[in-house]
């Protein structure tokens, strides 16, 4: 929102973060132009456009819009909007960017909604906000507890069981978690399977890897190479449907077990892409020394997450990821570039390098 001169609020698109000047600036009733309260009622009020992304992934706008343009009635019918509702809806997606709206009122997705949020394509991101949307939405709103306690909010604060063993019980969320990892690990994969050099190598196992987007995205580049996905056992029905799906079943297999107290399958390559954000310092350290342990000499373990910079001033997007580590799990966070060069170091590996992926994430390459 932005404040106009006369106090009437109005609807703004802006996403900027400005702070004072000038010092003895401050927000009070001559607010200059250098300084406007917008920052901060964007920020604040941003949840409102965060649900209205959210509610129109649930009700599959963006997959229905895929298929061709669509008038507002016709539209609103096949999803259920009420007609309230569907005129502000969908023209707030439009000014959000997320829809476009021609001369004859059909409405379009925009190039990144068609190429991102239509759940019929292999680039389809839009699993992790359907978790989002299912889980993480709500257990946000304890985020000032958590902050008091240090405790998590999720599912095992009302039932006490370990949290990936309460959620496999149910297969709808169980389904809507892995779905959602995967959904963050999507673009992400991608550009993992562009930037390592895979020259030589011959078998990846992904590590705690869902339902396997980055070997998948590396086979498909590398028909030469093989992959493999050491997971939970609940995992395999969603993991098997997913292998299938992107013609992969007979290069991409899965491994059931635990990697704290089984023995990890053998590979040239191991990755651990938002894994150790999951745990507490002492469990990274266990989890990279008993990969170390089983790579071959010239093995390579990547481990990505959304790695906050070592001045702790950037990413913000890490430590939006580290506080939903504080509500989601008992001990995990996000850490540092800086953090995991040390632990892996400690752990053996001889060579590190850290290069920037995209949206916030960096990928740490360590060599035995």
């Amino acid at each position: 929102m932005e404040l106009h001169p006369k106090g009437k609020a109005a609807v703004g698109t802006g996403t900027g973060t400005g702070t004072g000047t000038e010092a003895g600036e401050g927000i009070g009733p001559a607010v200059g132009a250098s300084i406007t309260p917008e920052p901060i009622l964007q920020l604040g009020l941003g949840f409102m456009a965060s649900k209205t992304l959210l509610s129109a992934v649930e009700l599959g706008i963006f997959t229905i819009l895929a298929r061709g343009g669509r008038d507002r009635a016709s539209l609103a019918r096949e999803v259920g909007l009420h007609p309230r509702s569907s005129a502000d809806f969908l023209d707030a997606l439009v000014s959000l960017g997320l829809l476009d709206r021609d001369e004859d009122d059909v409405y379009r997705n925009s190039p990144a909604s068609e190429l991102f949020l239509d759940q019929a394509k292999p680039s389809y991101i839009g699993g992790i906000l359907e978790m989002a949307n299912a889980r993480l939405f709500g257990f946000w709103d304890n985020l000032t507890d958590a902050l008091r306690t240090g405790t998590q909010q999720n599912e095992v604060t009302h039932t006490g069981a370990p949290f990936f063993a309460t959620l496999s019980q149910d297969p709808a969320a169980w389904r809507n978690f892995l779905n959602g990892m995967n959904g963050v690990s999507t673009p992400l994969a991608g550009a993992l399977a562009a930037d390592f050099d895979w020259t030589g190598r011959r078998h990846v196992v992904d590590l705690g890897g869902a339902l396997g987007a980055v070997p998948a995205a590396v086979l498909r580049s590398r028909p030469e190479m093989t992959g493999c996905v050491f997971e939970l056992p609940p995992v395999r029905p969603v993991f098997e449907e997913f292998a299938a799906a992107h013609g992969l079943a007979d290069r991409l297999t899965f491994h059931g077990g635990d990697f704290f107290s089984d023995p990890l399958p053998p590979a040239d390559v191991y990755v651990m892409g938002q894994i150790l954000h999951d745990w507490n310092p002492e469990q990274r350290q266990f989890l990279l020394r008993k990969a170390y342990d089983a790579l071959p000499a010239g093995g390579t373990l990547i481990v990505y997450d959304a790695m906050i910079d070592d001045d702790r001033r950037q990413n913000t997007y890490g430590f939006m990821v580290s506080l939903n580590m504080l509500i989601d799990t008992e001990g995990g966070s996000e850490y540092t570039v800086a953090d995991a060069t040390r632990w892996l170091g400690a752990a053996g590996f001889s060579i590190t390098e850290a290069r920037p992926l995209i949206g916030g994430y960096t990928a740490v390459y360590a060599t035995k």
